[in-house]
């Protein structure tokens, strides 16, 4: 749909004459000046999220910050995030506009091919493959929310980490470049620039806060791209639960955890830094992720409340007191931003990195990952038996990503003929024995099809030797403790909200248009007057801005 459309659309809207395009609510946020530029961007990612959920919960509370938000915006009903549809694509999707295969992030935890071992010192004849871990095993001190900063008082003083997190990342876990022999940095690893740092190049001051120290991946390949990136690490050990329990082992936990970021965001919006220490004024591009949605999703129950979906689409107990959270919260944003007369130059933006499944509780199928590949591995070896293990790194989550140690189409083809041959019994949402086939996969690409699959060469370093999506329900577990999980291609991994509310869009549009959340970087930078085709995935993938004019 064209972005000329949409501003007739936004005319037409009350009478929803126009094809794909109806009215929604106004909003009494972001009310009268919606042809003047947007000076702040505020991007909202909840994790977890589905379009589905969100129109759930706004039919039935009209009168919502959530429903206020749509209803002063456009917003697209049919967005799909990223393929794998994992945190780490998915966040870097939306700062940057490219997929995987042009950011070179699969997931946030992958293979490389061409890097070498981490702690590698002496890199002459150093074979090289290596794995690259972007979660919270790069943290100096995984188990502390500060991430091994040395903060006393936590968890509460944790407003005072640092807003450089490359400093708590132990650089001895990094993967190491065989040109410098020097550790890979997660901003280094990047392949192209983002939002943050067209921003910070324009003089614009830029903000962000989420889960792991390795989210300074966001600062791109210059490093410097957020001026304060916030990062309390989620799955340390949360202080106040039972030894061993992160933030995400109960739901309370991951509010609590939340709510520490929603005050870093309002001290942004006060016009402070994260930890309201120093005055440095509004963010031009700022944001966060909540968390405390997706965990409503997996954990089978947590507080006293069941977790997930009673049924197809319909949140249970504890999602839907996690909705309520997050429209909480985004009204309290919202209102900061009228409060400081800020609402006719914000635009913000909700989406999220990703969603889970399965929705419909009943087609819940946990597949033990562990004897397939063990089984995968024995078979090659039985038939080579001078190699070793033909897995050399898997990600098996909703989907099943391999690296291989033999990369010839042989081999992949052969790692894909063994698992679709495979079956077994797994377990249902109530723990009883369900049977799978073909290893719970619909698909599987292999070799040059996976290649293909990501728009890379035959042959990519990064790129996976074997992609599998899974069958609708199934999540690779070796336990019971998770009930819905992401990283697939279902509709349920992909179909995620995405809202542009406020300054510089017109009210209540409904678009059913196909669109991607990687065209939210783009957009950022339109709204704020920058010019889009200053990133390099927007160039290379022809990433176009949201008809949101």
């Amino acid at each position: 749909m064209s972005r000329r459309y949409v501003r007739l659309a936004a005319v037409s809207a009350a009478t929803g004459v126009l094809t794909g395009v109806t009215g929604a609510q106004p909003s009494a946020f972001a009310a009268s000046h919606h042809r003047a530029p947007a000076r702040h961007v505020l991007l909202i990612s909840v994790d977890g999220l589905h379009q589905s959920d969100l129109a759930w919960y706004v039919s039935r509370h009209p009168n919502s910050a959530l429903a206020r938000l749509v209803g002063g915006g456009v917003e697209y009903t049919h967005a799909k995030t990223t393929t794998p549809s994992d945190s780490f694509p998915g966040m870097v999707a939306q700062a940057t506009g490219g997929g995987p295969g042009t950011t070179g992030v699969y997931y946030d935890d992958t293979y490389n091919a061409a890097l070498l071992p981490a702690g590698t010192t002496s890199c002459k004849a150093v074979k090289p493959g290596v794995e690259v871990d972007l979660t919270e095993d790069l943290d100096k001190n995984q188990a502390s929310i500060d991430a091994g900063q040395g903060l006393t008082g936590l968890p509460d003083s944790i407003l005072s980490m640092t807003g450089n997190p490359a400093s708590l990342i132990n650089a001895a876990k990094l993967p190491v470049d065989p040109k410098t022999c020097k550790p890979v940095y997660p901003h280094s690893y990047l392949k192209v620039n983002t939002v943050f740092e067209v921003a910070r190049s324009a003089g614009l001051r830029t903000a962000w806060s989420d889960k792991h120290a390795a989210y300074e991946i966001l600062n791109g390949p210059s490093g410097t791209g957020v001026q304060d990136l916030f990062t309390p690490e989620i799955n340390s050990d949360a202080l106040g639960y039972p030894a061993g329990n992160d933030w995400t082992k109960d739901n309370q936990a991951t509010e609590q955890y939340d709510g520490y970021k929603v005050k870093a965001v309002l001290n942004e919006i006060d016009g402070y830094d994260h930890s309201r220490a120093h005055k440095v004024g509004t963010p031009a591009i700022f944001g966060l992720n909540f968390q405390s949605v997706s965990t409503a999703q997996t954990l089978p129950a947590s507080d006293g409340l069941q977790g997930g979906y009673t049924a197809k689409n319909v949140p249970g107990p504890l999602l839907t007191k996690n909705l309520d959270f997050v429209n909480a919260q985004i009204g309290a944003l919202t209102s900061e931003i009228a409060k400081r007369h800020l609402a006719d130059s914000t635009t913000i933006i909700l989406s999220a990195k990703h969603g889970q499944s399965p929705t419909d509780p009943t087609a819940l199928t946990r597949i033990d990952d562990g004897p397939l590949l063990d089984g995968l591995n024995a078979t090659w070896k039985k038939l080579h038996p001078t190699a070793g293990d033909l897995v050399a790194h898997s990600v098996d989550d909703d989907a099943m990503l391999l690296w291989l140690t033999d990369r010839s189409q042989a081999a992949t083809e052969f790692a894909k003929t063994y698992l679709l041959a495979q079956s077994g019994t797994g377990t249902d949402i109530y723990a009883g024995p369900k049977a799978y086939t073909r290893s719970g996969l619909s698909k599987v690409y292999a070799g040059k099809a996976a290649a293909r699959y990501f728009h890379v060469e035959a042959g990519d370093a990064r790129v996976p030797d074997v992609f599998g999506l899974a069958q609708y329900g199934v999540v690779y577990t070796g336990g019971t403790k998770k009930i819905a999980e992401h990283g697939g291609a279902h509709s349920d991994d992909l179909n995620v909200p995405l809202v542009v509310s406020g300054a510089s869009v017109p009210d209540g549009v409904r678009d059913s248009a196909s669109v991607q959340t990687k065209q939210i970087a783009p957009t950022i930078l339109s709204l704020l007057g920058l010019n889009p085709r200053s990133l390099q995935a927007v160039r290379e993938e022809h990433t176009t801005v949201l008809p949101v004019r």
